[in-house]
């Protein structure tokens, strides 16, 4: 994974597109972020402080009308027929029914003052009042309840929050609910509870009219909101998140943004210090930034535009410049792998990528040139070598055979000159091999017969020498005048010595794709000095004795390495007690190939 990364990295092509959108692309979606982000940020502030504003209004008309409504259950409690109509309970019915009806006469007059949905005022015992209970709508138990023990046992006054109950009323209430005592004795009288219905909680608690869907909240200091704005959807409920009630805790006023039922609200807050409530604003936050939405759908679009330029941009740099040089760059790949001839790189083009294929091509063109050249010099130069190393082993063996023609000739007039003379010519004729240097490894043989029958002519001698050739191999095609000079070189200098012992043997296999041919006698070894000079290229000096002695083998060996590489080159083990054994591998050639094909592989 990591090479594959570092490849693509390493693209000029690819680091230009990468370049590029780091540059431009980059730098704008950042820019485009951030602003979105601070037109956000900037929106909310502005309607958390209209919020809170319009909220501290709202506390502030709210306790008013809260301190107006507690003056006035003060008066109503101040009334003095209500004193004196509650002090003492009734003894009988009959009582009981005239204060029913004076009761009520009083609270007629009385509250009306009182700007609220209704008002009632029980008295502290109301199983001693059942005809008083049966008329304003409730149970002469209604003082087993809760808020009514509670608001008894209080001196504060309290609030309840009311819910619509079947058969009495439809919508919620919320009761102002307090004990009160009389004016001199201190002994209760009674309880009086105000209800506030939404009618009377909306004049002061209405969402403005240019937010959709705001919600204003009346929350309790136990997180249940005792009014909402929209219908009363969430009234008796918790407030439906508790991280806000939380939050709420912390500080008498603040705004945060949350998240209900999946809506994202602007919460602002701010509580009612003599009041157990919290006023809460709530604005859905897709209308604060309903026109940064426009924007970003916009700005969206023009993205979209700016990308597809860009990506255009990108496009026709990399098929008018970047590719093309990703392609030259493919062909030098060629070039490195000797595809020399695959490399023709071509453009029309007047720019300056036109140049450059035009000025890869006129060097390739050159170098091509120049190998072929070097080619055709390397050939001329092994054809002169070859001239060289053939004439180094004609001349001194056809002197040294025309001179013991001679001698026979002169002294003997023996019958066997003409054999001898015989035998030269089919000597001649095979190494000339009609000027060709590939010849089979038969006619070699055959080379190697006629010398040796020439040589034992000469000396007088039998030359002890064996063949054994697989007939798969004598075939072959094979590099002439190799077998001769190794032939000439055992004669002379291993078996000349003692012609009765001395023996030769030939023998020539094939092996995966060589010809192994091997040439061992039983003389007396070759000399160091004569090995040493196997590998040297120059002539040997003059103190070496044995020099003639090498030139036969140093000049096949030559041949060898020239034609076929070093690996072909001439192995030979020697030694004093255990003769000499030449080892010889000649390429199996193709068939029709020649010496300049080789030269070129």
């Amino acid at each position: 994974m990591n090479k594959v990364s570092l490849r693509l990295a390493s693209s000029f092509r690819n680091r230009m597109i990468l370049i590029f959108f780091m540059i431009i692309i980059v730098p704008f979606l950042l820019f485009a972020y951030y602003a979105h982000i601070k037109s956000i940020e900037g929106i909310s502030n502005t309607n958390t402080k209209m919020s809170m504003s319009y909220l501290l209004q709202a506390r502030k008309n709210f306790e008013i009308y809260l301190n107006k409504l507690n003056e006035s259950v003060n008066e109503v409690i101040g009334n003095k027929s209500l004193q004196d109509l509650l002090a003492k309970e009734p003894l009988d019915r009959a009582e009981e029914e005239a204060f029913t009806v004076n009761l009520l006469t009083v609270l007629y007059h009385a509250t009306p003052v009182i700007d609220a949905f209704r008002v009632k005022v029980y008295p502290i015992k109301p199983t001693n009042y059942p005809s008083y209970m049966r008329t304003i709508d409730e149970s002469v138990r209604i003082g087993d309840q809760y808020w009514f023990q509670r608001s008894k046992s209080t001196v504060s006054p309290n609030w309840y929050l009311t819910m619509p109950q079947h058969g009495k009323y439809g919508k919620p209430l919320i009761s102002y609910v307090k004990r009160f005592s009389g004016i001199y004795d201190q002994k209760l009288r009674g309880i009086i509870a105000t209800d506030l219905s939404e009618d009377y909680l909306r004049r002061y608690f209405s969402p403005s009219d240019q937010l959709k869907d705001q919600k204003m909240l009346l929350v309790g200091d136990k997180g249940i909101v005792h009014y909402d704005s929209s219908m009363n959807e969430w009234t008796g409920d918790p407030f439906p998140s508790a991280s806000f009630i939380s939050y709420m805790k912390t500080g008498e006023d603040g705004a945060k943004s949350i998240t209900v039922n999946g809506e994202t609200y602007l919460a602002t807050y701010v509580k009612m210090a003599a009041y157990p409530w919290t006023i809460v604003s709530l604005t859905p936050l897709h209308e604060l930034t309903g026109t940064i939405d426009e924007i970003n759908r916009v700005m969206f679009i023009f993205l979209i535009i700016y990308l597809v330029c860009s990506i255009s941009v990108v496009l026709y740099i990399t098929v008018y410049y970047t590719q093309p040089i990703a392609h030259l760059v493919r062909l030098m790949r060629r070039l490195e792998a000797d595809n020399l001839h695959y490399l023709l790189p071509t453009s029309s083009r007047k720019d300056e990528v036109g140049w450059l294929y035009r000025g890869v091509s006129s060097l390739v063109q050159r170098i091509e040139g120049l190998v072929k050249e070097a080619a055709r010099s390397e050939r001329n130069k092994k054809a002169l070598e070859f001239q060289v190393l053939s004439h180094q082993i004609n001349p001194h063996f056809l002197y040294n055979t025309l001179e013991s023609i001679r001698w026979k000739a002169e002294n003997h007039g023996r019958s066997d000159i003409s054999e001898m003379v015989s035998a030269l010519g089919n000597l001649l004729r095979l190494s000339l091999n009609q000027g060709k240097e590939i010849t089979t490894l038969r006619r070699e043989i055959e080379q190697v017969k006629a010398y040796v029958s020439i040589e034992q002519a000469r000396m007088g001698q039998v030359v002890r020498i064996l063949y054994s050739c697989e007939e798969a191999a004598l075939d072959a095609p094979f590099l002439r005048l190799l077998l001769q000079p190794l032939v000439e070189n055992a004669i002379q200098h291993s078996v000349r010595d003692n012609f009765n012992k001395g023996k030769i043997m030939i023998t020539a296999r094939k092996e995966e794709d060589d010809l192994v041919i091997e040439l061992v006698d039983n003389g007396k070894g070759i000399p160091i000095a004569v090995l040493e000079q196997l590998e040297k290229r120059e002539e040997p000096s003059e103190k070496v004795s044995h020099a003639r002695r090498g030139v036969g083998l140093r000049n096949v060996n030559d041949r060898l390495k020239l034609y076929f590489g070093e690996a072909y080159k001439l192995k030979i083990e020697t030694g004093p007690e255990s003769g000499t054994k030449i080892t010889l591998r000649h390429p199996i050639l193709k068939e029709g190939q020649d010496l300049d094909s080789i030269g070129n592989g």
